[in-house]
């Protein structure tokens, strides 16, 4: 909680990478608050007593959230995807003005290895802001199991890696009203 708070202030695209990873972390502790709080509130040892029971009730709200919205096998919470939905809008207008001509290209660089997932069977219906995110992701957890990453995933996550970089920085702009587009 204490790190999604400070991501979300911080950066928008980190943030996201790690509320779906907390997502997750509840799947593969299968909703269990027992399991969660050994194996993730007790192995925080920096935590007191009372940033413990937060966390705790942060992870139990997460879990109703979760429940509610039938997120439990697959998907994300309204909350990230609303993220996706602010994140694809801003993107839209980026493109849209002719004052970002860097961002642009950058998506442009990106375009060529999203249109490749699509192909490969990533759902078409998505935004590309978040079929982008769902390949930053899938290499976290590649790199978190100590898997082989390809020589291409790598230029491609490179590519989208930048867009997503430079998104996220123009989100926080126009978050703190710091965004001109006409």
């Amino acid at each position: 909680m204490y790190i999604s708070r400070q991501l979300k202030q911080q950066n928008i695209a980190e943030y996201l990478l790690y509320m779906w990873q907390v997502e997750d972390m509840i799947r593969a502790n299968g909703f269990d608050r027992d399991n969660i709080r050994k194996n993730i509130i007790e192995a925080a040892p920096s935590l007191d007593e009372g940033q413990r029971r937060e966390l705790a009730q942060w992870y139990d709200d997460l879990m109703e959230m979760m429940r509610r919205e039938d997120v439990t096998e697959r998907g994300h919470i309204q909350l990230n995807k609303n993220v996706i939905l602010w994140l694809t809008d801003l993107h839209l207008r980026l493109l849209r003005s002719p004052k970002f001509p860097y961002y642009s290209a950058a998506y442009y660089k990106a375009l060529p290895f999203i249109v490749e997932l699509r192909a490969k069977g990533a759902d078409k219906s998505l935004p590309e802001v978040e079929t982008a995110f769902d390949a930053l992701y899938g290499v976290l957890l590649l790199r978190l199991r100590k898997k082989e990453i390809s020589a291409a995933t790598q230029q491609a996550v490179k590519q989208i890696g930048d867009w997503i970089a430079l998104l996220a920085g123009y989100y926080q702009k126009d978050k703190e009203d710091r965004l001109e587009f006409e």
